[in-house]
C-alpha cells in the first residue's frame, strides 16, 4: 500500500489529481489517501480510497504500514516516513500555482532532495516516473532513519546560541545574516 498524504490544512489538487492519474494508468496500485476536504469544487480522487481527515495514531500506523508515502514537501510529512524508514516521494506546493504562502516546500525540497529516501518530483509531469521508480525498486529506494537524538554539533550550536556563545555558530550565524 502506498500512503498519500497532504497535510491537514488545505486541499492540494494538483498531487491528489496526479496520484489518481497514476493509479488509472497502474491498476494494481494500492494507494489510500489523506487529502484533506477538497469542498465542493475540489478534485475528488476516482481511482483510490481516501479520506479527508485521521487520527495522528491512524495517520502513523498508515505512514508505518506503507511501501512508501507520497506527500506535499512539508517537512512534518518527511520527518514522519524518514523517522520509520519509508521512502517519501514529494511534490512540492508552489507559491505562483497559489498552493502557499511563498515557495517554502520548494526550498524544503530542494534541501532535502539529496538524502536516502527522499525522492522529489518538481512538477507532477515527472512524479508518475518517481513513483514507478519507487513501486518497481529502480532507483535506489534506500532510506535513512532519523536518529533518536540530535548531533553533538546541532546541541552545541544550540546551547552556544541561547547562552551568548558564538566561537560554535557559523559565520552567517553570528553576523546576523540568513543564509
Amino acid at each position: 500500500m502506498i500512503f498519500l498524504t497532504v497535510g491537514t490544512h488545505e486541499p492540494f489538487d494538483r498531487l491528489v489529481r496526479a496520484v489518481d492519474a497514476w493509479c488509472a494508468e497502474t491498476p494494481d496500485a494500492v494507494v489510500f489517501g489523506q487529502i484533506t476536504d477538497p469542498g465542493s469544487t475540489g478534485y475528488r480522487p476516482e481511482n483510490f480510497e481516501w479520506v479527508s481527515r485521521m487520527t495522528p495514531e491512524r495517520h502513523e500506523s498508515m505512514v508505518s504500514d506503507s511501501q512508501c508515502v507520497i506527500s506535499h514537501a512539508g517537512i512534518g510529512s518527511m520527518i514522519a516516513a524518514m523517522s520509520l524508514s519509508k521512502p517519501i516521494v514529494v511534490l512540492p506546493r508552489r507559491y505562483h500555482l497559489r498552493e502557499t504562502r511563498n515557495d517554502h516546500q520548494y526550498a524544503t525540497a530542494q534541501r532535502w532532495q539529496s538524502r536516502p529516501g527522499v525522492f522529489v518530483a518538481f512538477d507532477e509531469a515527472r512524479l508518475p516516473g518517481v513513483l514507478d521508480r519507487i513501486v518497481n525498486r529502480t532507483g535506489g529506494d534506500q532510506t535513512t532513519n532519523l536518529p533518536a537524538f540530535a548531533s553533538e554539533e546541532l546541541t552545541t550550536a544550540v546551547r552556544d546560541l541561547i547562552y551568548g556563545r558564538t566561537n560554535h555558530l557559523p559565520t552567517t550565524a553570528r553576523s546576523g545574516s540568513h543564509p
